[in-house]
């Protein structure tokens, strides 16, 4: 018997120098304690190999049962406390999203002090509802920002799970996280850097299905996705229920940043680039690299428009597009034209 938990502890412990999520490891547990049951079962009394793992499955039996009482104990509690957490939330006054709480305007002291955000601005922002596609390089500034600035509804859509690689430009994340999902990461670190905003998680990935229904519930989109599918459907689904839409882009040293908004006399993505480039000539950030704080930039300058878009400060960049080589330390704006022939928003500038 002593083997066999000799055996699980070593399991449990490569696992976790190899950053192997706690619930596979738990799996793997399991998966022993079937063979270890199965060497009882089986195997004759005196076999050497049932001697060496207890001897008895009456002794791995009482253990199971321990085990399973113990989880049992545990999942009760935790339902527990979360129906009452619920019954506390739903017996509490809901706050004004218009009134500053107790703590905010020192918090957001040095926005109220611009002279271009004020008091009225840094309320439009506490009003507004963001919606930040991809909580990976360019979400994750974008993301912290946003939070830290007082925007006060702040959805993340994403289907994707932190793995270690991620790390080296994903700020958002923590290696403690590896393995959990993006949302609910992002959505961690959301909250630990401002409890006065409300983080909405999604995790699920953005299709022509649910795209409407969701962008209705938001002022602003932050697109910082890195496959150009969803850069076109995020793009349609903006000009169709007339929000604009933050784009960003990354490549290896360089990275791009601009607002499409048709019902504001500017172009829309796609009116831009009209045809998703073929296959290897715009290789994601997987297989051409990106320079670790290059999405810190860019991520940035997005919410750095978000911010301007909703509290009405200084002019966005609509129908331009902001460009910045960090290899050459240079950056330059270019002017974008809509196409009265665009397919997405031909007609609909305002």
């Amino acid at each position: 018997m002593v083997f066999v938990l000799a055996l699980a502890a070593v399991i449990w412990g490569i696992g976790h120098l190899m950053k192997v999520p706690r619930r596979a490891r738990f799996y793997m547990l399991g998966l022993l304690y079937v063979l270890v049951l199965m060497v009882q079962v089986v195997l004759p009394v005196g076999h050497p190999l049932r001697e060496l793992t207890g001897g008895s499955a009456a002794l791995w039996l009482i253990l199971g049962g321990f085990v399973v009482l113990g989880f049992a104990y545990a999942l009760g509690l935790r339902r527990l406390k979360a129906r009452a957490v619920r019954k506390e939330a739903a017996e509490a006054p809901a706050p004004d999203p218009s009134k500053f709480r107790e703590g905010e305007l020192e918090r957001y002291a040095r926005h109220i002090v611009l002279r271009e955000l004020g008091g009225p601005g840094q309320k439009r922002l506490k009003e507004a509802k963001v919606l930040v596609v991809g909580a990976g390089g360019l979400g994750s500034p974008a993301l912290l920002y946003l939070a830290a600035a007082g925007v006060g509804t702040i959805g993340v859509i994403d289907d994707d799970e932190v793995d270690s690689g991620n790390l080296q430009r994903q700020v958002i994340h923590t290696d403690a996280r590896i393995g959990m999902a993006k949302v609910f990461s992002a959505q961690a670190a959301m909250e630990a850097l401002n409890p006065y905003i409300a983080v909405r998680p999604y995790r699920r990935r953005l299709d022509d299905e649910s795209a409407a229904a969701l962008l209705e519930e938001y002022d602003v989109v932050l697109d910082g996705t890195d496959n150009f599918d969803t850069r076109y459907l995020v793009n349609r689904a903006c000009v169709a229920a007339g929000k604009p839409l933050i784009s960003g882009a990354l490549s290896q040293w360089e990275g791009q940043v601009s607002v499409f908004d048709p019902t504001h006399s500017g172009p829309c993505y796609e009116c831009i680039f009209p045809e998703a480039p073929a296959p290897g000539l715009a290789p994601s950030c997987a297989v051409a690299g990106v320079l670790g704080p290059l999405p810190g930039v860019v991520g940035s300058m997005m919410a750095v428009e978000c911010i301007k878009l909703i509290s009405g400060a200084g002019a966005v960049l609509r129908g331009e597009m902001l460009i910045y080589d960090a290899l050459w330390s240079e950056t330059r704006k270019i002017t974008l034209k809509r196409r009265e022939d665009c397919p997405v928003c031909g007609g609909t500038a305002g």
